[in-house]
């Protein structure tokens, strides 16, 4: 296996990192807010959608379990988790869980690629760890939460992830520096996520012959 570079990533993807984590706690933090759950079950909601994907992620790829050597990842988490807890719901009114996911997505998937590549893995492989890093957490949060899961909607959430982890393997192949690729993707991946709420776009289900 290559020697990782992870330890080596800008600035901007250790932002990236801390930034996703901290938009999916608030999300599963969130859904907990909905459910009218107590102060505890929005920490668990939020740390369980916070780290969920990227554990996985490290675990299939072999690097350390990202959040069980520093104390920032958790305090994130629990941060976000009182922060719901705290703020007026009305003020959270209406899509604020779908634009807390879709930033989250957007840029997981984009660091969950970033991470993998680094630590020696194929690009095909690397674009499904990225998506993977950013779908895992919500499939759990939902089933603790009894919801739908998101891969049973037919909106475009899988696909909006997919997009920011091919865009990222697809620059990064093509020789862009990280900064800028992982911008790009992770851009692309929130602006097809956020049409998709908005626009309420799907994509089309199977009909049977």
């Amino acid at each position: 296996m290559a020697a990782p570079i992870v330890p080596h990533f800008s600035d901007a993807l250790v932002v990236l990192d801390f930034f996703g984590i901290a938009v999916f706690a608030a999300s599963g933090a969130l859904l907990a807010a909905r459910k009218r759950q107590t102060l505890v079950t929005f920490i668990f909601f939020a740390v369980v959608t916070g780290v969920g994907g990227g554990t996985l992620r490290d675990l299939l790829i072999g690097a350390p379990v990202f959040w069980v050597h520093n104390n920032a990842t958790l305090l994130i988490c629990i941060g976000a988790a009182l922060a719901a807890w705290l703020v007026s719901s009305r003020r959270m009114a209406g899509r604020a869980l779908d634009w807390f996911d879709a930033a989250g997505v957007a840029a997981y998937a984009t660091y969950g690629s970033a991470k993998a590549i680094g630590y020696g893995v194929a690009p095909v492989p690397a674009f499904a760890m990225g998506v993977l890093t950013a779908c895992f957490g919500g499939i759990v949060r939902d089933v603790l939460a009894n919801e739908p899961s998101i891969l049973m909607r037919p909106e475009l959430y899988v696909t909006a992830a997919a997009m920011s982890a091919g865009l990222f393997v697809g620059l990064t192949l093509a020789g862009a520096p990280l900064w800028l690729a992982a911008a790009i993707a992770a851009v692309g991946g929130l602006v097809l996520r956020g049409i998709a709420i908005a626009r309420g776009w799907k994509l089309p289900a199977y009909s049977g012959s």
